[in-house]
């Protein structure tokens, strides 16, 4: 398994790097990024930490670990200049907090991630033809995930994705070792979502591939 989403104590997750990279091998996963929530305020803070944890440690967990943030309540007109900033700042990946229904997330982000071209769009609510079909051409990565409320939209995301040929991945955005379910959930989190078994197969293929765009990158 590969998470894109997850997060640790530099912004509100429950645990320090190493305990979530020992957490998930443990749990089955080969890949992980640690994506804090970021801003301005705090993004460098981040980057200096995870990156150190990440590029000088992570190898000893058995499992390739990527450091990242996630732009979460960024005003849509600065996302395209936190997205770059993050870049050259070191982050291996850039997702960006989409408009989940659960959050007052400012209308318009969703569009400003795309075309900013992060590498995902986490819990993107209920997104539109549009903004979904600019996913596709760009090439960002839509989130299907298996946290609590910010699922309930899953199956808009997921009918979105296959009618404009959008790429889906399934992440945990995990907060606590709790949310880093095994795989026999995940599965269950994509079907519920209304993917078919081809198509979950496909997500999965879709994560890989961007473990391996992230690496040649890196």
């Amino acid at each position: 398994m590969i998470d894109f989403h997850t997060h640790t104590v530099f912004s509100d997750g429950e645990l320090i790097p190493a305990e979530l990279a020992r957490r998930a091998k443990v749990a089955g996963y080969r890949a992980l990024a640690m994506t804090d929530h970021a801003d301005s305020s705090n993004i460098d803070i981040i980057l200096e930490n995870v990156l150190r944890f990440a590029k000088k440690h992570g190898h000893y967990f058995d499992i390739d670990v990527f450091a990242g943030v996630e732009l979460t309540h960024v005003p849509p007109g600065l996302i395209g200049e936190m997205t770059d900033y993050a870049r050259k700042a070191g982050a291996q990946i850039v997702v960006c907090h989409g408009e989940t229904i659960v959050e007052p997330v400012a209308e318009g982000t969703n569009l400003a991630a795309i075309e900013a071209k992060v590498d995902v769009l986490a819990h993107p609510g209920m997104i539109t033809d549009v903004e979904v079909k600019l996913a596709a051409e760009y090439g960002v990565c839509l989130e299907i995930t298996t946290r609590k409320g910010h699922s309930l939209t899953n199956g808009h995301v997921a009918s979105l994705a296959r009618k404009h040929g959008a790429k889906v991945v399934i992440n945990n955005d995990a907060h606590a070792p709790g949310d880093l379910v095994g795989l026999e959930m995940r599965r269950k989190v994509a079907l519920g979502a209304g993917l078919g078994i081809k198509e979950y197969a496909q997500a999965e293929e879709n994560s890989r591939e961007l473990v391996q765009k992230i690496m040649k990158r890196s």
